[in-house]
């Protein structure tokens, strides 16, 4: 008998490579967020005992609903990996990688690449579904072209090989960021099956995140980019508000993450500087956010353009909202000391809706 978990209205922090780490995490946990999933770690490298691999997959104690996201191109392997997960992964559910869009994995057979092989998708879901006694959950893409969505037949075969819950990206593997998502789609594969759903596109305040649950239908949304770019969305969500968080606010959290990195990665110089790049990282992200108080049209919206160049209210809000990499920088320098001078950084995510 699996294991039953409990998905209905809880908030989901996506599975994020290199930004959704466990300090990350740990963050969007203690602003209220329910489920977490770990990067998404490849089959192969799991299998052969991979260090950076098998750090993806780890767990914090304050994450009360974890589950962890594998990628593959192959049953037999991905079997292997179910097997792996039995013995010797702690994780309450296990979530296979149909949606990632990168060439190197697309190219390969893996994460979107999956969502066109039908026989080999059917035979890994089958046999990592009878493996596991934990819930085996997949979330893909609504296709591979922008006018070609298949994710609503997808829906209800996976159902009926054992799938506990499913999730959509609102997007094609050939949209990446850009349009909207397509909320009335997502609507579309919700009325296909029976088992839970969770939604997925462009939510970045509790207008939103309500709008989309209640029109969809589906049992709740989870946030990606909406977590990067704000973390205590989770917050708003639970308390149904519209947070003016202060800059000071939003310093006390990126110094909660520099702590939680710290504990994690060590207080070395090498566990200095792991901290830096990941905390540069999410930065890359969290500059977006416009306070809600000098909005002229509040909410603010994700594919909406942010001016090219505001004032805060204040010296600490101008700094925060700064596109300059040398600015974020200059925020870690704040609890991670100085970088060393010939220091550069370039963000691996290039995720911005407009570009």
């Amino acid at each position: 008998e699996k294991k039953k978990l409990d998905w209905k209205d809880k908030t989901y922090l996506a599975p994020l490579t290199t930004v959704g780490n466990l300090p990350f995490r740990r963050l969007c946990k203690k602003l209220g967020a329910d489920i977490t999933c770990g990067e998404m770690a490849l089959g192969l490298p799991l299998l052969q005992g991979h260090g950076p691999e098998w750090a993806l997959v780890q767990r914090h104690e304050s994450e009360d609903f974890f589950g962890i996201q594998v990628c593959g191109c192959s049953p037999p392997q991905m079997s292997r990996v179910a097997q792996l997960v039995e013995e010797t992964i702690d994780c309450d559910f296990v979530d296979i990688n149909l949606g990632c869009p990168i060439d190197l994995i697309y190219k390969r057979g893996m994460g979107s690449g999956l969502m066109t092989r039908k026989r080999p998708l059917e035979v890994m879901t089958r046999t990592m579904a009878s493996i596991l006694t934990r819930p085996l959950t997949i979330k893909m893409r609504t296709g591979v072209y922008k006018d070609a969505n298949f994710a609503h037949e997808l829906f209800p075969k996976l159902e009926s090989l054992g799938v506990s819950a499913l999730t959509i990206h609102g997007r094609s593997r050939e949209q990446r960021y850009t349009k909207l998502a397509d909320w009335e789609y997502i609507k579309e594969c919700r009325s296909t099956v029976d088992i839970p759903v969770f939604g997925n596109g462009d939510v970045l305040n509790y207008e939103d995140y309500y709008a989309n649950k209640d029109m969809s239908g589906v049992d709740g949304i989870m946030l990606a980019r909406g977590a990067l770019i704000k973390p205590w969305l989770f917050t708003e969500i639970k308390e149904r508000r519209h947070w003016d968080i202060s800059g000071q606010e939003r310093l006390d959290i990126v110094k909660d993450f520099a702590n939680f990195g710290l504990e994690h990665w060590g207080s070395d110089d090498r566990g200095v500087e792991t901290t830096r790049k990941f905390l540069l990282e999410w930065l890359s992200f969290g500059y977006r956010y416009v306070p809600h108080g000098i909005l002229k049209y509040p909410p603010q919206r994700i594919n909406e353009r942010i001016p090219q160049a505001y004032r805060g209210r204040n010296e600490l809000e101008t700094l925060l909202s700064s596109p300059n990499g040398q600015d974020w920088v200059k925020i870690t320098e704040m609890f991670l000391g100085k970088v060393k001078d010939n220091f550069e950084f370039l963000p691996k995510h290039k995720a911005n809706s407009y570009s």
